[in-house]
């Protein structure tokens, strides 16, 4: 049987944790930072951790 191929774009924007939760980027943190205050550049500045429920499709995508 043929082993499975990593999904090339998913092993880009997640990462999985040592508990197995994955991490991603938050979102709105490429351009225009001059419009955005502070507190909410700080906020998305910080990695996220997936929903339970999305990070299933994730998983697999990944051959985890």
């Amino acid at each position: 049987m043929p082993k499975n191929k990593t999904h090339s774009g998913a092993k880009k924007r997640f990462k999985l944790t040592g508990t197995g939760k994955v991490k991603h980027a938050s979102a709105m943190n490429v351009h225009k930072f001059e419009e955005k205050h502070s507190s909410r550049k700080r906020r998305v500045a910080v990695d996220q951790v997936l929903a339970d429920g999305d990070a299933k499709k994730i998983k697999k995508l990944l051959g985890k």
